[in-house]
Order: C-alpha cells, then structure tokens, then sequence
C-alpha cells in the first residue's frame, strides 16, 4: 500500500479568502499558482505556492470545520518553528495566520521531494545518516517543548485499553489475545523507557522529509517531544517495514540505537505497536478516512519486530 496518501486536500481557493489574503499579506505578494501536495494527513490546505513576483513558499492550513483537532497540531508546529535556532535542517518559518478557527503556516519552499516508498536503500541511508547528525543537534534540547510522559496519556495506552475488554482484542489475532496482559505490563513502561534530553521530531515517515540534491530536510513538527534521541528512528521503521524494509540492520547501524537499552528500545516499541493497532480499530476521524488502514499496516509490520525481539 501507499503509506502516505491520507490527506482529503483543499485547494488554495478552496481556503476562505480571508485566510487567502492573510497568506499573501505574509508573503507580501498575491498567489499565482499552488501545487497541492498529496502526501500526509493534513485534511486542509498542503501546496507549494507561486507568487507574482517570481518566489515561492509553502502554506498550509486548516480549519475546525475540517477536522477539530488540525488547527491545534498547526499552533504547535508554529510555536516549534518559531523558537528552533537556525541552521537546522528544517523549512524556515516566514510567517502565520490564527483567527481561532483558521490557521495557516507559510514556510520557505524546500525544492525537495519525499523519498520513494518502498524505500530505495540508498535514500534510506541518507536519511538515517542525517537524523543522527540531527540528534546530535537537537541534545541538548535547544528550546522547550512538552515532555515524552505526555504520550502515557494520548499515545501509548492502547494495550492497557484493550486488556481492559480483552474481547476487543480478537481482531488483532491469537498471540496479541494471548499476550495482551504482558503486553499491557510492559507499555506501562514505555514512557519512562523513552525519557531523555533530545528534542524528537515524533512523527517522521517518508511523507515528512524531503530530499534535495544536498539536503535532508524535516518537516511537519507539531508533535515536537523531549525524549531520548533514538525515538525518531524507531517511530519511522514500522512505515518502512510496512513497505518491505526489514528494520532491525537499519536500527542496528544507527549510532544512538547503540548507545541505547534494548529493554527499553523494547518497551517503547511495545507502547507504538499498541497505539498503532488500537487506533486502527476505532472510526477514523473527519476528513481522514484512510488513516486507520495506514495505522493497521504500520502496527502489523510494528508487531513483526516486536515479536522477532520478544522471542
């Protein structure tokens, strides 16, 4: 499957002209072509945009009628994007809109592409060299951001949940119906096993890097965490696994998974697997119809490593 198509797009002039205006007004120039891009979640406005006077930019933007949460994961990116130093591989902020429903996000243009799923080896290589250079850069964390505990609550609780209604489980096959309790134990863990003092991005995949003839650049940051600094690597192989990757030599070749506790590197992969699959049982959000299919595959292929490392 394609891991990255999800989005339900809006066009530029699909957006309400006030936030058209405000988009420009940012820019300092009118709008004269936008390239939607396909890839993400986004259920609003993702384009590459050309103005009058020969620039160009990237905006997106959302509103609550479009999916209730969207406008608050675009606050936080702007409040990351606003506070990270320069210098990183990260698409600079030049500017934002927020009238409490609407709220766009105008970046520079990364003349880039997202790599090939399935993953060509050498565009794998690439990004995973740079996210190590990335963490090294990001630890100390260079701004503050909400700690990794946050994810006990919103994120790494799917197995204690289904062990509650263990019936609800059964989709999910013998072995995780079997296991569940331990399963359960063991991402109670999780959150404390991820803790550390790196800035994480937490939710890279191929849709959120772009490739450029002499960058790897990162993009989309609203989920922003203090962790440990080998986090990001492992929430982005359960995508790549999805596609055909087998994860383990990646994991292995990747400095600060050495330097990591494999309990731990265990635990957390525990509590992602178990939000992938809860969530892909549950209706998918608005505008966003695809999403629980995409969380179905990446929690199987999650679940395949896990069980390679539970024994």
């Amino acid at each position: 499957m394609d891991t990255r198509r999800h989005g339900s797009r809006l066009t530029f002039d699909e957006v309400p002209e006030r936030v058209r205006t405000a988009i420009e007004d940012i820019l300092g120039s009118a709008v004269v072509a936008a390239r939607s891009q396909p890839l993400g979640f986004s259920p609003g406005l993702a384009a590459r945009l050309v103005l009058a006077d020969g620039r160009r930019a990237f905006a997106k933007a959302v509103g609550l009628e479009r999916n209730v949460d969207s406008p608050g994961a675009h606050r936080r990116e702007i409040g990351v994007l606003s506070a990270l130093p320069p210098g990183l591989p990260v698409p600079a902020l030049l500017g934002s809109y927020d009238d409490g429903d609407w709220v766009a996000i105008v970046t520079e243009d990364v003349d880039g592409m997202a790599p090939v799923e399935p993953w060509r080896p050498v565009e794998l290589r690439r990004v995973v060299d740079a996210m190590a250079v990335l963490a090294a850069d990001l630890t100390p964390s260079p701004i503050d951001a909400p700690p990794i505990a946050d994810l006990d609550t919103e994120m790494f609780c799917g197995w204690r949940t289904l062990a509650a209604d263990p019936a609800s489980a059964a989709a999910l096959g013998p072995w995780v119906v079997e296991r569940l309790d331990e399963l359960a134990a063991i991402e109670s863990t999780s959150v404390g096993a991820a803790e550390g003092g790196s800035l994480v991005h937490c939710d890279l995949r191929a849709d959120n890097v772009l490739l450029t003839p002499d960058r790897v650049v990162f993009v989309d940051w609203p989920h922003a965490r203090i962790g440990a600094p080998w986090l990001d690597l492992l929430f982005l192989l359960p995508s790549a696994a999805a596609t055909g990757t087998d994860p383990q030599p990646v994991w292995a070749g990747f400095p600060p998974a050495r330097e990591a506790d494999p309990d731990a590197v265990t635990a957390v992969l525990v509590g992602l697997t178990g939000f992938f699959l809860y969530g892909s049982l549950q209706p998918p959000p608005r505008n966003l119809q695809r999403l629980r299919a995409f969380q179905r595959a990446q929690g199987e292929a999650a679940l395949r490593w896990l069980r390679a490392r539970l024994g």
